[in-house]
């Protein structure tokens, strides 16, 4: 375990990501595997993810330099703890990473191939985690007999704070008694991470491989020992369906699962009270097409996590490599989109830490699905396009109570930086009421704006005064006000980066330091579609140059493919204008 902020950057911008590509596209990741030129890429970016989410966050490390915590899980386990530039965060995780190490110890065995239930995304103080689904009968068998055999006899994983009796290791290989030790680990895990939520993305009840169950899942344990949490079965096609989006010119529009097959036996279930608000049918979501499934299911994602409680959540297929981190990837770019998370990075930043981290290091195998045509990974980062509108966004909307005549809202948040505390300005003229949105502490989101109104000379002797003020052009970028900064992150984080500062200080401008402290940002709509739409043209350009798209043989219409098109322009070789 070791505390950390981050380290010097290592690589950046196009290059990087291009190697990353090239390295993500060759082999799956093994935490295990060292020496050799690969494994130095694999440092460089693992380093470059550490360094990413120090931009922002406190966090401390789970150490898997070789696997012994999980095989496909990163060697540097992330726990995010709280912002990295908060002297008090009122969402500050209350997880410790000893007592998570040890718990983490216990479980991982309760899950399909060891991938234990693993913290990935902190908002609002809540973690985002990430896993496999249950283990069967058979892995379990399979997995306690190889370590009992293979660490001399001893088996660390099951062992409890307190002494094992006798008797009770007499009962351990009954099935009850089995599962009840390994599925309770895994609960005490869930509830040490506070999470509630569990949504399950497989179509089956129960994985089935040459007749016999290989997996589970929490919605169909027998003893209904997660009964206690919230389970939401929301089944949604695996990566071999994502061979008829290749097989379809990559277009995702109108192409529907087929849910008639034998295997498929999991049906949508949701609580009543976590539908209410989404205004969407459920019962017709087998007529849904993998865009309208993509969206509503994400939809219902950020809905849950937007919530009053503090309560977590969990997202699992079976292996946790194919449809989980498409659903942790989307998350992580929408709530980044609407500068609620990972505020200091730009475009290429979060996209470079969502491929490297969510995919790369977590055992996606993508050299094995590019090799089927299973491409879920690029279906994940062209998706983007679907959800650059506001009803994605997790910013609860603005409601303006009543302004002063003649002030956009725009203004007034304008007014309230620029003009703070002056007894000459016109924020005297004004009382203000300002009450921030709850989706991001000290963003400039507003819910309600109480004033009383100065003169009509006042107001446009303020105009005047910010049209010839660059701050006015730069008022969408701007950052926590001055009263809000915490005196102990300024103080640390200036120290070693400059002795001066400027009013202007109080605006991000895009090149800054990373040692500047960073702070939420308001995005509007317009915004959150150009930062969607940036990352998914970087993306688009630089797999186009390193992993390219299989082209598929012509329709009988002579139709060819619109996304195909996309990379010709994108790389220069064709114009708009010949489409």
């Amino acid at each position: 375990m070791a505390a950390a902020r981050g380290c010097p950057p290592a690589g950046s911008g196009d290059r990087a990501l291009a190697e990353l590509l090239l390295e993500f596209s060759r082999a799956q990741y093994r935490a295990k595997d060292g020496g050799g030129s690969a494994a130095a890429k694999v440092e460089r970016i693992e380093r470059r993810c550490l360094e990413l989410f120090g931009r922002d966050y406190r966090y401390s490390v789970i150490p898997n330099a070789h696997g012994e915590v999980c095989a496909h899980y990163p060697r540097h386990i992330v726990l995010l703890e709280r912002d990295a530039c908060a002297g008090r965060d009122p969402f500050e995780s209350t997880v410790q990473v000893g007592k998570l190490q040890d718990l983490i110890n216990r479980s991982k065995m309760a899950r399909c191939r060891g991938r234990f239930v693993c913290p990935v995304i902190l908002y609002k103080g809540k973690h985002i985690c990430r896993s496999a689904t249950l283990a069967g009968w058979g892995e379990l068998y399979g997995r306690t007999g190889y370590n009992y055999i293979f660490s001399g006899g001893s088996d660390d994983a099951w062992a409890d704070a307190e002494d094992i009796s006798e008797e009770d290791s007499a009962l351990r290989n009954a099935d009850s008694q089995l599962f009840d030790k390994v599925r309770g680990h895994d609960i005490k895990l869930l509830r040490y991470l506070s999470v509630r939520y569990i949504c399950d993305l497989m179509v089956e009840n129960k994985k089935v491989k040459f007749g016999l169950n290989v997996t589970s899942s929490e919605k169909v344990d027998k003893a209904q020992r997660y009964a206690d949490f919230t389970l939401l079965s929301i089944p949604y096609p695996g990566c071999e369906f994502f061979k008829e989006y290749k097989d379809r010119d990559y277009t995702a529009e109108g192409l529907i699962f087929n849910w008639k097959q034998d295997y498929v036996d999991a049906p949508l279930s949701i609580p009543v009270s976590l539908t209410q608000s989404l205004n969407i049918d459920w019962s017709e979501y087998q007529s849904w097409d993998l865009v309208q499934q993509t969206q509503n299911y994400l939809k219902l994602l950020i809905s849950i996590i937007n919530s009053d409680d503090d309560s977590g959540l969990l997202v699992h297929c079976i292996s946790g490599w194919d449809r989980t981190p498409l659903f942790i990837s989307l998350l992580r770019l929408s709530l980044w989109a609407d500068g609620l998370i990972h505020v200091s990075l730009e475009p290429s930043e979060i996209l470079y830490l969502t491929v490297a981290y969510d995919w790369f290091l977590f055992g996606h195998m993508l050299a094995d699905r590019l090799s089927k045509g299973e491409e879920i990974f690029f279906f994940c980062f062209n998706f983007l396009k679907h959800i650059t509108s506001e009803e994605f966004s997790a910013v609860k909307s603005q409601r303006r109570k009543s302004l002063p005549p003649g002030f956009t809202l725009e203004e007034i948040c304008m007014l309230k930086q620029r003009d703070r505390g002056s007894t000459t300005s016109l924020s005297s003229d004004f009382s203000l009421g300002m009450e921030s949105s709850p989706g991001a502490a000290g963003s400039f989101t507003y819910e309600a704006v109480e004033l009383m109104p100065a003169g009509a000379q006042a107001q446009a002797a303020w105009r005047k005064s910010c049209a010839s003020s660059p701050q006015a052009v730069l008022w969408s970028r701007a950052q926590q006000s001055e009263d809000r900064l915490p005196s102990t992150g300024m103080v640390e984080v200036k120290s070693s980066s400059s002795s001066s500062s400027t009013h202007s200080d109080n605006f991000l401008r895009i090149g800054s330091s990373p040692l500047e402290v960073p702070r939420s940002r308001l995005v509007s709509a317009s915004d959150r579609e150009s930062r969607l739409e940036e990352v998914r043209s970087a993306f688009l350009a630089s797999y186009s140059r390193t992993i390219g798209l299989k082209a598929v043989p012509p329709s009988p219409s002579g139709a060819i493919g619109g996304l195909l098109e996309q990379f010709v322009r994108g790389v220069g070789l064709r114009g708009s204008s010949t489409l």
